[in-house]
This record gives C-alpha cells, structure tokens and sequence, in this order.
C-alpha cells in the first residue's frame, strides 16, 4: 500500500543540486569527472584548430543568422568555410567576408564579378 505524498520524496529538494552531488563523490571520482570535462574541451579545440588549419579560415563553422539568403540557407543553418585562394570567385557562389568593426562574418552570393 503505496500512501499519498509517499511517492518522489527521495528526490533531493533542487534538481540542480550539483554541489551536493560533488560533495558527495570520494576524491577519485571528482579528478576522474574533472578529467572527463578537461578531455572534452581539449578535444573540441583541438577538432577546432585542426578545421582552421585545412581549410585556411579563421572561421571554419559559422551559422546563417539572418533569413537574407533563403531558400538556399535558412536561419540556423551551419556554412562549413573554406578559404582556398587559387580558386577563383565566380557569380553564384557563396562568399563569407567580415566588415571592419563587426564581429559578425556576412554571407552573400555572387551576382556579378568586376575585374580591372
């Protein structure tokens, strides 16, 4: 016989309650849990870093954040970059370029190319 209320009391007061977790973790576990995040963030940089170096852009992920480039991309869109500068640009492309004093790359396709 089950009473009313009976049920859910074993869970802790905050579901957040994180640093309470930690305290309750011997030292082993706490370094091997901290030695898990370490590994992870040290992987994702360097997953990063080894993007810039082959494809020759400081920015090799960037997100579409405005809707100026649909259909073909749609906010939220991920652009993978690439920055290969025996290629040359043609109209139809998609070029990604930053404007001094903004910290936002703009992404625009080709509609013309002039040269001199």
């Amino acid at each position: 016989m089950v009473r009313a209320g009976a049920v859910g009391t074993h869970l802790p007061t905050s579901s957040l309650d994180i640093f309470g977790d930690l305290r309750k973790m011997n030292k082993r576990q706490l370094y091997y849990q901290v030695l898990n995040f370490a590994m992870i963030v040290s992987s994702a940089l360097m997953i990063w870093k080894g993007l810039i170096v082959l494809t020759g852009s400081e920015s090799p992920i960037v997100v579409v954040l405005s809707g100026s480039m649909e259909p073909a991309f749609h906010r939220g869109d991920l652009l993978f970059l690439t920055n290969f500068r025996e290629d040359p640009i043609r109209a139809g492309e998609i070029v990604v370029f930053k404007v001094e004093g903004r910290d936002i790359p703009i992404v625009h396709r080709v509609i013309k190319v002039h040269e001199k």
